[in-house]
């Protein structure tokens, strides 16, 4: 005879706590999240934990929800366990905002219309083309250990060829390849920089999406921007700021899609020269231009080695390879290698040797041609499907490249409450707080990920819900 669902329910919290998997202390999913995880009334839902609550496994607490205060073992010890949800409390890097925390767990749902996600499309993964340089890599392998600490020689210096065509003339021994830029800021922010140094960056920027710098005992101070992104007129006070650092993001903004001009990347540079600053270039959307090539990058200009330059092919190829890397400095990049190999000893070695073959074979710019074209279809077609929807509410710019639309709404909305609907109604979106310390009026849309017809249907849904926020 089959058991009652709530039975089965049960069974399956009481397994979870007995295997260690939701150990004492820990809050359990909502009963809105539990009744949507097994397909039942909340009713349901409350049978099943009035049950475990008999059994003295859980219990309610106010402001925290439902909560394990023992186990099936505890129960026959004197002596209580380790709690280690309050142990995870003691580590020095910083938790994602909740909402950050929710959005990553919501982008890998495929029911959901995806206008958050800063990736390509599975549509656009050049499949074939990836198997055919997986083929060639896995022909010619030999046995094969670590790397050099600072990246495989026939990938750096595929890079420095890449990077040629950017008028960025640099030697391989200054580069460090690792696995993505967010790797990148990670060194940085551990390797180069102290506990109390300030980090100007652009407000909004996604690097206040993460707690990279802050973990690190670092201060982020949001500079003013406009439609070529930071202004540096507004970066004030430096001398006060003990070895600060300035973070931008020139080309295609994250998240709004921003693109500096050549006249504002050199006074960029000149402040940074002349006040004796790092400056970061992060260039991770800058091959994905729509209209016309961008300016070239601020390293390219940079004559002191005053710019650490930041590259990756996540955003135009595949995120899978976690392929990135830093220029800079010969004695900066040794100082990151350093720390690289005592993090986790060099970037996956396979994946190296298909990024070389990637970049010094052609099969990234064909690919380059292709990827443009279809973001450039998209963003056309989510334009339209905006200014149908959403022009009475809120204003935007045509993003010359990138991913992102910067949604500003005209009036008042209350975007948590719109975060809240659109995702019940199936639509995930980025709401703006998540990247600046200032009240937002805007929402990060991607034009990247989803299929157009489910981007197009996700705006029309978005209109329905306005009035009500």
């Amino acid at each position: 005879m089959k058991a009652p669902k709530y039975k089965m329910i049960s069974d399956y919290i009481k397994e979870q706590i007995t295997n260690g998997t939701w150990p004492v202390g820990s809050r359990l999913p909502s009963q809105r999240e539990l009744a949507r995880q097994f397909e039942v009334n909340r009713s349901t839902i409350i049978t099943a934990l009035d049950e475990l609550a008999a059994d003295g496994l859980i219990e309610g607490k106010l402001g925290m929800g439902t909560v394990v205060i023992n186990n099936t073992w505890t129960l026959m010890r004197a002596v209580p366990p380790v709690n280690w949800n309050e142990q995870v409390e003691l580590g020095s890097h910083q938790a994602s905002k909740p909402t950050v925390q929710a959005i990553n767990k919501a982008e890998s749902d495929e029911n959901l219309i995806q206008l958050s996600k800063g990736e390509l499309s599975k549509e656009l993964f050049p499949l074939d083309d990836m198997r055919a340089v997986i083929t060639k890599v896995g022909q010619n392998l030999e046995p094969f250990g670590y790397e050099e600490p600072k990246g495989n020689p026939l990938l750096r210096e595929a890079i420095s060829k890449y990077l040629s065509q950017k008028d960025i003339k640099v030697p391989t021994s200054s580069i460090l390849v690792v696995s993505g830029a967010l790797q990148a800021l990670h060194l940085i922010s551990i390797g180069l920089l102290e506990r109390g140094s300030t980090v100007f960056l652009e407000d909004p920027s996604y690097i206040n999406s993460l707690s990279t710098f802050q973990s690190a005992g670092m201060k982020l101070q949001g500079i003013p921007i406009d439609k070529e992104g930071i202004l540096p007129e507004k970066i004030e006070n430096v001398h006060q700021h003990k070895n600060s650092v300035l973070y931008c993001h020139p080309t295609f903004h994250n998240p709004t899609g921003a693109i500096m001009g050549e006249k504002r990347r050199q006074e960029l540079l000149k402040l940074a020269e002349n006040e004796q600053i790092p400056l970061i270039e992060d260039d991770v959307y800058g091959d994905l231009w729509l209209d016309n090539p961008p300016p070239l990058p601020i390293k390219s200009h940079d004559r002191h080695g005053n710019v650490l330059y930041l590259g990756s092919l996540s955003k135009s190829l595949n995120p899978g390879l976690r392929i990135g890397w830093i220029v800079g400095p010969e004695a900066v990049i040794d100082r990151l290698a350093d720390l690289k190999m005592q993090t986790d000893y060099g970037t996956s070695s396979i994946s190296q040797r298909a990024a070389a073959e990637w970049l010094s074979s052609g099969l990234y710019e064909k690919h380059l041609l292709r990827v443009r074209k279809h973001l450039k279809d998209r963003r056309n077609a989510v334009m339209l499907a905006l200014d149908k929807h959403l022009s009475r509410y809120a204003e935007w710019e045509k993003p010359s490249g990138g991913f992102f639309i910067w949604v500003d709404f005209k009036a008042e909305v209350a975007l948590s409450d719109l975060y809240r609907k659109a995702l019940a109604n199936g639509v995930l979106i980025n709401p703006g707080r998540i990247y600046s310390n200032q009240k937002s009026q805007h929402f990060r849309l991607s034009f990247a990920n989803g299929r157009i017809d489910d981007i197009v249907k996700g705006i029309a849904v978005l209109e329905s819900l306005i009035e009500d926020c």
